[in-house]
């Protein structure tokens, strides 16, 4: 996740904390944001990752995982979070947890992110980021928690009878995981802005309560992605445990069994058309990015030829773009030692900055004894 944003903060999170006007306003300052960025990428410090619970796949690639390889290329410091601790959110047990993460050092790897600039680590070997989570949740009120839109829906979406207590306090887990490294830009989706305010409101009262004129955190910016949709094989949204999905680590025959069986409709002339064609222009989309070309442009050349040309076109573009990826991902794999030793030597960092930061409050709080 990752300067300020010049925004009021309301003292109360409310449901409406993404609405139409604070999403617009989010959308313009980000644009100001990649400008800065561009001037002066050391000023910022991303805070980003994924909880390992399964594999990453084309939709992953192309709706965050691209964009921290530009801005790790861009020179700006990065830290990547592999959240094992938030897999209990919406789970009874972490499963597979140690294949899991070393999947996910092996993702990154593949697809470029460089331990050389990006510090890649767990939540569960970071005891002083979690130690954080404490004093955080002293700062917001439980009809505060209560209230927030994303906790609300990921709740009536949960895949337990009854949710843990982890569920409401999560937002102010990851407020813990911005804020330990003082990360002053998140890359985010919109549905993600209701879980910034409260890392901005924790920010802010921290500072308010325990800084004595100064400022102990910033408060983070959104970087809001204009990352597209991809539809999964089955034209519902491409997720992990839903098996519908293009893994980054599967092999070439894999993908276009999975493309060969993706559902399209009735309609022979190819043409690219979201709101009534949802899973042909998802396809045609998925080759556009693949190729950085418009899906328009696609459909035009496919015309009258069909679902069938579609599908073909689709399989050359994801096994190209893919490719090097996959080797580079075969290469990493062959050494298990390198993997633990990046995120060894990630975790050791991680540690360093967050021990400082939570001396740091802990000064503020008048409680280092």
């Amino acid at each position: 996740m990752d300067t300020t944003l010049q925004t009021a903060d309301s003292e109360a999170l409310t449901p409406d904390s993404a609405d139409p006007l604070k999403t617009s306003a989010a959308h313009a300052r980000s644009a100001v944001l990649e400008e800065l960025i561009r001037q002066a990428p050391g000023q910022f410090r991303v805070l980003t990752g994924d909880r390992p619970t399964g594999r990453l796949h084309l939709g992953h690639y192309f709706g965050t995982l691209h964009n921290r390889i530009r801005l790790q290329n861009l020179g700006v410091e990065t830290f990547v979070i592999i959240a094992d601790y938030q897999v209990l959110t919406d789970r009874d047990i972490a499963d597979n947890l140690t294949e899991y993460v070393e999947e996910l050092v092996l993702d990154y790897l593949a697809i470029g992110v460089d331990p050389a600039r990006s510090t890649i680590f767990t939540h569960s070997a970071v005891p002083a980021l979690n130690q954080l989570l404490l004093p955080f949740l002293s700062l917001v009120s439980v009809s505060e928690l209560n209230r927030n839109p994303t906790v609300k829906d990921e709740i009536a979406h949960s895949r337990q009878s009854a949710v843990s207590g982890l569920m409401f306090t999560y937002p102010v887990h990851q407020a813990a995981d911005i804020l330990f490294c003082k990360a002053n830009l998140v890359p985010v989706g919109q549905d993600q802005l209701p879980h910034l305010e409260i890392t901005r409101t924790v920010a802010r009262r921290f500072n308010d309560r325990y800084g004595d004129g100064g400022a102990v955190f910033p408060r983070p910016d959104a970087l809001l992605s204009s990352a597209p949709l991809l539809l999964g094989m089955d034209g519902t949204k491409m997720s992990k445990s839903r098996g519908n999905a293009i893994i980054l680590a599967a092999d070439a025959d894999e993908t276009a069994r999975l493309i060969k069986g993706a559902k399209t409709d009735s309609e022979r002339f190819i043409t690219y058309d979201p709101a009534t064609r949802p899973e042909v222009s998802s396809l045609l989309l998925m080759a556009a990015l693949c190729q950085d070309r418009a899906p328009e442009q696609i459909a035009a050349e496919i015309g009258s030829a069909g679902a069938a040309a579609l599908k073909r076109t689709v399989t050359e573009a994801v096994n190209e773009c893919l490719a090097p990826i996959r080797a580079r991902r075969t290469e990493y794999a062959r050494d298990r030692t390198y993997l633990r030793g990046v995120l060894r030597e990630g975790n050791e960092r991680a540690n360093a900055v967050a021990d400082a930061t939570l001396a740091e409050v802990r000064a503020a709080m008048n409680s280092h004894y």
